[in-house]
This record gives C-alpha cells, structure tokens and sequence, in this order.
C-alpha cells in the first residue's frame, strides 16, 4: 500500500501542472444545474477503505493541489466489510471528505456470500448508522437488484427497509454478469439462476414508486437523492461527481485502471499494481493509452451519457459542450426516438420518457 500510494501521489502532484496534462481541462458551463458543477473528487474504482488513515491522508493531501478539498464534493467509497469503525470514519471527515458512499448490494446474507461479499446486512447497517454518528451529512448507499435467487416479494421487502434507513443517496443497479467472473460461471453453467427481464423490470418500477413514496427524487435512471426543494433541477444531495460524467465533462485520473476524458481525448493508466509504480518512479507518464475522440463521438456520448438524466439534455448544454445544435446533428434520430414513444421534448431539450427508460439502450445505441 505504502509504494502504491507514493506512486499515486506522485502523479497527482503532476495534474496540477497542466504542461504535464494529456490535454488541457475546458471549463464548461452545465445549464442543468443553473451554474457551475461541484468540483469533485472521488476515491473508488475498488476499495480504498482498506487504506490506513496515513495513507488516505497523503492521498488526499495530493488531491488537494489539483482539486482544493474545502470547495469540493470529496467521496470515498466504502465496503462495509472493511470500515474501521466510527474511529476511521470520523478521521475521513476530519481531512475533508463530504461523503461516503456503501457498497451493501443486498441484505440478503446467502446473496452477499455467493456475490462475494465480506459483510452482513447487520455489518452494513452499522457502518451507516457510524458514518451518521460521526456527523456525515451525505451518504449513499449502493444496491443491486435482479441477484441470483432473487424474487420480487425479496425486492420489495428490501425497499421497504431501506427506506426507513434515512440515507441522502441511492444507487440502485440491475446486475450485469462479467465475463471471467465465478458468478458469470456459476450462471452460464446452470448452477445458479437470476430473474428473467420481466421480472428484473418489475424490480425496476417497484423502485421508482417506493422512492418516491418516501420524498426522494430519482434525478437519473439509476440514482435517487434526498431534496429540500422538489422542483430545483438537481437535488439537493445529487452526486456531483457522477453529474460530471453524465452531462460527458472532462476529468482527471489518477490511480491503477483509471480513466479519464478531457475531450478531444479519453485515456486509461495501466491497470497493473507493479506496473504503475514502476513506470511512476521511473518518472514515465502510467497512461496505458490515449483513444483519440472525434466532434462526432462528442455529440454522441453528450446525448446518450445526458439521456440517463431524468432532466435528459437541453439545448443549450448540448450545444456549449459540442459546438453544434442538437437538432443539426440528431434530427433524423430524434423524430424517430420521439415517433416510437421513447423520448419527448419541450422548448429546453429532450428526455426519456417512462417506456423510454425502461428500454434506455435501445435509445442510446442510435447516437452510436
């Protein structure tokens, strides 16, 4: 962990030079939140928890040069199975982290266990209420629905409690089966069994109602956020960080595997342990490739990245961020999306409508 850190440090310290940047970072103005967006900085990809609270500190301390933590959302995601307790949580706070985000998936035992996962419900539900007790006032909570076993009473009773937790923020996913994973193996070769679509879409719209029975806006397809105010465009406790990437901004990677886009390019860092120290302390850039993006993949990833928002994307976000009008490059796409009953517009822009939401890639893969 010490030589990892050192190496990802070292190369943090390089983004706050921008000579030393892949390509220059463009300020952007985002019409969806009536501003700026958040600056951001978000510690995931695995599970950073792990880290002893010296390392997370010079981690951040990093950071700090290339995004100030004291005007940032800063979020570290968190396995409950690995979280030190109400000690660790309140030292994150104190070096500036905003919020936390839980991995519980489920809280279903036998379900954790065949996904893999170190904690119990009772485990998550403990590192929630520390994350609270230590004065936390954004948490999210990751969920999965469609899991191996899995039925709709099972579902539906999970909403019903996690409702109840008072959490600021949901992630609610279907389950995606990777490749050269056990639990694709286990799926493929028949030993274990997940819901068919129907049922996983019925999943789906139990989520939507219970949410919003209980005050909370889904401001994205699979994202729903506490709110003081139901009409403001974005909740109050929407994740910044996650907006950047749906509204198609540029950001930063720092780290083993990560990505990052500053448009006219998208690159990725090495994805090995050794090998990312090795080429940093070598004084080498760790990016493993650097994938060149047209104006067109531009427009492509703003529309369908923007459509995943309940707001979807206007007019004009589309054309400050691609330089061109929405209509001139997607008309033809965009009648028939709309023909279909799959998206609606206005006067501001276009956006999914409820069937359209349900068959979000269908939409999205005509602007590929």
């Amino acid at each position: 962990m010490e030589a990892y850190v050192a190496a990802l440090c070292i190369e943090l310290r390089s983004l706050a030079h921008p000579e030393r940047v892949v390509a220059p970072v463009l300020p952007m103005t985002v019409d969806l939140t009536r501003g700026m967006l958040r600056p951001t900085i978000f510690l995931g990809g695995g599970t950073p928890s792990m880290l002893p609270e010296a390392l997370m500190e010079q981690t951040l301390a990093a950071a700090d040069a290339v995004v100030p933590l004291r005007d940032a959302e800063v979020t570290v995601e968190c396995n409950p199975g690995t979280v030190l307790g109400r000690d660790y949580l309140r030292a994150l706070r104190e070096m500036g982290v905003t919020r936390v985000s839980l991995g519980v998936q489920s809280l279903h035992d036998p379900t954790l266990r065949v996904l893999g996962r170190i904690h119990t419900a009772a485990e998550a539900y403990a590192s929630f209420n520390d994350a609270r007790a230590v004065g936390f006032e954004s948490i999210n909570l990751d969920f999965i629905f469609g899991l191996p076993g899995q039925t709709v009473a099972q579902w539906e009773e999970t909403l019903r409690e996690i409702v109840t937790w008072g959490a600021d923020h949901f992630a609610l996913y279907s389950l995606i089966l990777e490749e050269r994973t056990p639990l694709y193996a286990q799926v493929t070769s028949g030993r274990v069994s997940v819901p068919d679509d129907d049922a996983t879409g019925v999943m789906y719209e139990l989520a939507i109602e219970h949410f919003a029975a209980a005050g909370y806006v889904q401001y994205e397809i699979s994202n729903w956020a506490r709110t003081d105010d139901p009409a403001a465009p974005v909740p109050a406790h929407a994740c910044h960080h996650n907006l950047a990437y749906w509204l198609n901004a540029d950001y930063l990677a720092a780290g083993a595997g990560a990505h990052g886009h500053l448009y006219p390019r998208r690159y990725v860092d090495v994805s090995g342990i050794d090998d990312y120290i090795a080429r940093v302390r070598a004084g080498h850039p760790p990016v493993a490739e650097v994938i060149e993006l047209t104006p067109r993949d531009l427009a492509a990833e703003t529309m369908f990245m923007g459509l995943r928002l309940n707001a979807g994307v206007s007019f004009v976000h589309f054309r400050d961020r691609c330089g061109m009008d929405m209509d001139a490059v997607f008309g033809a796409e965009l009648a028939a999306l709309a023909e279909e009953g799959l998206i609606e517009r206005d006067e501001r822009g276009v956006r999914l409508t409820r069937r359209g939401r349900m068959l979000g890639n269908r939409v999205f893969e005509r602007f590929v």
